[in-house]
């Protein structure tokens, strides 16, 4: 067949693609001038638009969007960098939500230190994959060593093992997978006649609280566990999980001859910042023989935080736990982990494929990563983490938690001497919850003044923050990871929330006296 034949043809132009062209684009020896030049040219956009950032946000709205996006032939290249980022510019670049800028008060979404993005862009230029040695090298190494520190750091002991993961949700999944066969493998153990498996997957439960993160419920699903396989029991006032609650819920599955596969407890609820006692639900779980899951992806800053060590007290006695590093360790997505007490556990993840990663490998002690984990190709996000911790250290990142933990207690006791806003449960990480309330308003129009504010506030680009619902009333939050953000941008932010919401409750009030009756 001619190379010029139709399976080289382009089908936008019917050109013949030049090849030399398009090698020139490879990352190799040849082109390290052009890679230096090229990646040059898009650092510098960045540097502008994060020193030019007024707010955190410009306002635009999907409608805005859409149709340029949709209006991009990509069957044409530009042919040019500057040319494609200009247009990246225009697409995304000028609209991205800055999480550095102190005044971004939303989402678990931290800013990052230039450490990590050192390792960012140097692990994807090497682009190793993380799932066998000869693949990755030193790199499988490296990451088994970070996972060596971080269990240390959390104190699950000598046998304990773990690999890093896309996030909270992966490693919250591939736990409840590990719980699951462990669960599975007693069962039938302890039956006369083998079961079969649909069997005892139907009678399994996991145990969580209310304030626990939904991808526990997301994890059950996924794994072919029935609809009511996940057991919430009630928070205290503080938002934590109920221990009595805990164990009557355990002990009532186990009259009705259901097995309990993990109890799942939080260090770090997404809506709260509260972390449940984990050492009564580790008793609970140690004497009831039930796998214990600790949802850490949050609160797993504390693990070097200089002052607050101490919160975590209980968490070394769990079976697993996560840990998000893109949450706390002011990393880049992705950079979390998934860590085992006992590192035979993830067996369960195991699948040998011959041309991967046989058990002749396994047997001459190569070492690899994807016998661990739920995915194959990975990629080397330990990097981050590592030249983080040699860089800047330990003890740096966890004084930048602190300082937005303390940041958090001010921000409290601001609302809380504010008699213009409610403030709920006291958090012991780093988010605020609280709401305006509209004078001599209703639940209803509470509810929409807190709901106009948030969206006139994001709209206007000055601010963002989240929205939850606390016992059916809708809320307002302030999650902060920016150790930048002052006092004074927080009472600022207030102050523009009080505006927009005492405005929609005039509005409205004034709609509802002139609106004609009957």
């Amino acid at each position: 067949m001619s190379l010029t034949g139709s399976t080289l043809d382009s089908s936008s132009t019917g050109a013949v693609p030049d090849l030399s062209a398009a090698r020139a684009h490879l990352f190799n020896a040849g082109s390290v001038a052009r890679y230096q030049r090229v990646l040059s040219q898009g650092v510098d956009r960045v540097a502008d638009r994060v020193a030019g950032a007024d707010r955190p946000f410009t306002g635009v709205t999907p409608e805005a969007l859409a149709p340029l996006i949709a209006g991009i032939d990509l069957d044409r290249p530009l042919g040019d960098t500057d040319a494609a980022l200009d247009e990246l510019n225009e697409l995304w670049l000028r609209d991205a939500v800055w999480f550095h800028h102190p005044r971004y008060l939303a989402h678990l979404n931290c800013p990052v230190v230039i450490p990590a993005l050192l390792g960012e862009a140097m692990l994807s230029a090497v682009n190793s994959s993380l799932d066998t040695w000869d693949q990755s090298a030193g790199a499988t190494l490296m990451e088994r060593r970070l996972i060596e520190w971080t269990a240390g750091r959390i104190g699950l002991g000598a046998a304990a093992d773990g690999v890093f993961t896309s996030g909270g949700t992966q490693s919250n999944l591939q736990a409840m997978l590990l719980a699951r066969e462990e669960a599975y493998r007693r069962v039938v153990g302890a039956a006369a006649t083998r079961p079969a498996r649909t069997e005892v997957l139907a009678r399994l439960r996991i145990v969580t609280s209310a304030a626990g993160h939904f991808s526990v419920q997301k994890a059950a699903k996924m794994l072919g566990l029935g609809s009511d396989a996940v057991l919430t029991v009630p928070t205290d006032a503080g938002r934590r999980m109920r221990t009595d609650e805990l164990a009557r819920t355990i002990d009532r599955c186990r009259r009705e001859g259901l097995v309990v596969m993990a109890v799942v407890a939080t260090a770090g609820t997404t809506d709260f910042g509260t972390i449940d006692p984990l050492t009564q639900i580790a008793e609970i779980c140690a004497a009831a023989g039930v796998w214990l899951h600790v949802d850490a992806a949050y609160g797993c800053g504390l693990l070097v935080s200089p002052t607050r060590r101490h919160l975590l007290h209980g968490i070394e006695r769990a079976d697993s736990v996560t840990v998000d590093y893109h949450k706390s360790f002011f990393q880049p997505v992705s950079s979390s982990a998934l860590l085992v007490r006992d590192g035979r556990m993830l067996r369960h993840a195991t699948w040998h494929a011959d041309y991967l990663n046989p058990a002749r490998a396994a047997e001459q002690g190569i070492p690899n990563q994807v016998d661990k984990s739920i995915q194959t190709t990975r990629r080397f996000d330990a990097c981050k983490l590592w030249l983080t911790l040699r860089i800047m250290g330990p003890d740096a990142v966890g004084a930048l938690f602190d300082r937005v933990v303390d940041l958090a207690a001010e921000a409290w006791q601001l609302l809380d001497a504010d008699p213009r806003f409610q403030v709920a449960a006291r958090s012991q990480l780093s988010t605020v919850v609280f709401r305006y309330l509209p004078d001599g308003a209703g639940p209803s129009l509470t509810d929409e003044a807190n709901l106009h504010a948030r969206e006139a506030l994001a709209a206007s680009g000055a601010a963002l923050v989240a929205g939850t619902k606390v016992d059916g009333a809708h809320y307002l939050k302030f999650t902060l990871l920016n150790p930048e953000t002052t006092v004074a941008d927080i009472a600022h932010v207030l102050d523009l929330i009080a505006e927009h919401a005492a405005w929609y409750a005039r509005a409205s009030s004034a709609a509802e006296l002139s609106c004609p009756v009957g």
